[in-house]
């Protein structure tokens, strides 16, 4: 009979990725739009703003969650991947700091230097994304350090922007209306097709970059149980270009079917990238249950966590909740 010693650390890999799924997802949308942002006309870029105000802080609580399961849960592997990716992780710090600040200063530094928050917002939000890219691309690797690791690393640098400016356009659509609207939806159309093009590239350099992904997902009977996940993912694509061009289904009120097919797709992808890891949390060095802390520790900060997680989601929820509906206005009255 398994015990606790390898059941503790299969709930921690599982809650860091859950954790670090919702972030992607929530936090993914308001950067995609601070990317957006320099595309918009002043009154847009307030509205804008103020789509993602009140969700700013709920979404960002959930990396500072996935990165202290690692580093509680998995000591070892959450000094490896800090030391080996120091550089991204500051300039992703330093984006993030850079976003917050020109989050506040945009309106309060007045009129005059307004433009120039916006402008910095919007750097901040590509440096933190492009940042987040190069890591993934990076961890999936097993931190290598070698030509191929950068070469895929760039790859993904590039592709998660795409991905998050689509999530971006697709809560424009939730939650704006009139030309705004109909931005977004031009946005989501134009950005849609790179971010297909990234996530078909990422599926074909992924086994090549790493031969243990490739035997786990091209050997039989795998490749036939496996499928399903590509087949999902392009039919879910598929379907995300379809609601971005009807012009029907837009004006029905069913844009909210975008940001839904965004959620199907990073799931898949999840799913994917959990089973190409699996049991490493980094790659060819570090499984699970070599990285993780003693049983008596985790078990003391299970219910940590137990209190945490559902607490966090509770919270978040209830944000989603009271500020539902369209954006107004912004107004710092």
């Amino acid at each position: 009979m398994m015990d606790l010693g390898y059941w503790l650390p299969l709930f921690f890999a599982a809650a860091m990725g859950l954790a670090m799924l919702i972030y992607v997802l929530l936090d993914g949308y308001d950067l995609g739009i601070g990317m957006l942002l320099p595309f918009a006309t002043e009154r847009e870029k307030d509205t804008m703003i103020a789509a993602i105000g009140p969700f700013w802080d709920a979404n960002e609580t959930w990396i500072v969650l996935g990165v202290g399961i690692l580093l509680i849960a998995f000591p070892q592997a959450h000094s490896l991947v800090l030391t080996s990716l120091y550089l991204p992780v500051t300039l992703m710090l330093m984006g993030l700091i850079l976003r917050g600040v020109a989050f506040d200063f945009r309106v309060k530094a007045g009129d005059a230097h307004r433009d120039k928050w916006n402008r910095l917002f919007a750097l901040g939000s590509l440096i933190a994304s492009a940042c987040q890219g190069w890591m993934l691309g990076a961890f999936v690797t097993g931190l290598k350090g070698d030509a191929n690791s950068y070469l895929f690393s760039a790859l993904i640098a590039v592709a998660l922007p795409s991905l998050y400016i689509v999530l971006g356009a697709a809560w424009l659509l939730i939650k704006t209306e009139g030309e705004l609207f109909d931005k977004a939806a031009g946005w989501g159309r134009l950005a849609v097709w790179p971010m297909g093009m990234g996530l078909v590239l990422v599926s074909v350099a992924t086994p090549l970059a790493n031969p243990a992904i490739a035997a786990k997902w091209f050997t039989l009977p795998n490749a036939i149980g496996l499928a399903p996940i590509p087949l999902l993912t392009a039919l879910t694509w598929a379907g995300l270009v379809w609601v971005f061009h009807s012009q029907q289904m837009l004006r029905h009120g069913y844009g909210w079917l975008a940001f839904l097919a965004l959620v199907i797709v990073c799931v898949l992808a999840s799913f994917g990238l959990g089973y190409s890891l699996f049991p490493d949390i980094v790659v060819g060095r570090l499984t699970i249950w070599e990285a993780a802390s003693a049983t008596e520790s985790l078990l003391f900060t299970f219910w940590g966590a137990a209190i945490a997680l559902p607490a966090i989601l509770i919270y978040t929820v209830f944000i989603y909740r009271v500020f539902r509906g369209k954006a107004t206005d912004l107004s710092y009255e």
